[in-house]
């Protein structure tokens, strides 16, 4: 019998200074792994190194930004043409451990209700989780939780996903709905209305090195606008009372940051509806947006 095949799908956009870290990771590790590399149209260089550092790599170059969620997609559909058991989808700024895929392969192998599983995403320095993460998905200090034991959650970044083809097969790919953030939010929803569980293991770790990125008060607000398009596009919600409700909640949250930005994307959020009431249909489909 062959052993399950992983493709670790990586999108770069002028990712030179992680890249040597992200995909040299990936040689060390103990489960061997295809790599798959989509380009964004980066400009400092990165498609070139890649091709001449890791010719091993799959490499795509695409004409222009596709952002995170299509270049992703390109990933997908490469993976479920050519056979592969599951996918690693893994950041620019993040690297895998040796034992990291081999041991989520093997959890999710055990578990196969999960679709998504994730390793407890670490600091670069490996001191702490990181912020997200521990936000996120840990309810208790890191090493209160069982070593090996899956923990189910509602949410974890797509940093380190590994993705099963089952489910994969099921959900499809990222709703082109978002270009960059709020696709993962999107996709968990779409994991567990199809039925899979999502996940971290416990004991098994991966880097996303993004601790000295700062947040603007005008991100932190724009999401505000991204979270009201997932919770439209979400199909586990009530689509027409989501259509009511959402712009009175955007009301209420630009009243409760004081902000007028969140007031302003209002009418735009509005002005999506057609689209995102198409895009939500789409996503009931197998293999949906590959």
């Amino acid at each position: 019998m062959s052993r399950p095949a992983i493709l670790t799908v990586v999108i770069t956009y002028n990712g030179m200074k992680w890249l040597d870290a992200c995909l040299g990771s990936l040689r060390c590790s103990i489960m061997p792994t295809d790599v798959f590399v989509v380009d964004n149209c980066s400009t400092d260089g990165t498609p070139e190194y890649v091709r001449a550092h890791f010719p091993e790599v799959v490499l795509v170059q695409s004409d222009g930004n596709l952002g995170f969620g299509r270049a992703n997609n390109v990933g997908l559909k490469y993976a479920l043409e050519h056979g592969y058991d599951y996918v690693y989808l893994l950041n620019q700024d993040a690297w895998v451990m040796p034992d990291t895929l081999g041991r989520l392969m093997e959890a999710m192998a055990s578990q196969p209700e999960y679709g998504v599983l994730s390793p407890v995403q670490m600091v670069a320095a490996m001191d702490k989780p990181d912020a997200g993460f521990a936000e996120k998905c840990l309810k208790f200090p890191v090493d209160a939780y069982q070593d090996g034991h899956i923990y189910e959650v509602s949410f974890v970044m797509a940093a380190h996903w590994m993705i099963s083809r089952e489910c994969i097969e099921a959900v499809g790919g990222f709703s082109p709905v978002f270009y960059h953030y709020g696709e993962d939010d999107n996709y968990l929803d779409r994991v567990r209305f199809k039925g899979f569980k999502v996940g971290f293991v416990a004991g098994v770790h991966a880097v996303h090195d993004r601790e000295e990125r700062t947040l603007t008060k005008a991100f932190r607000m724009r999401r505000k606008y991204i979270m009201a398009l997932a919770r439209v596009s979400d199909p586990s919600n009530h689509l027409w009372l989501r259509l009511i409700y959402q712009p009175v909640e955007m009301l209420m949250w630009s009243l409760r940051w004081f902000s007028a930005d969140v007031l302003g994307y209002i009418p735009k959020l509005i002005a999506c509806y057609p689209d995102l009431i198409r895009r939500r249909r789409e996503s009931f489909n197998r293999r949906a947006f590959l």
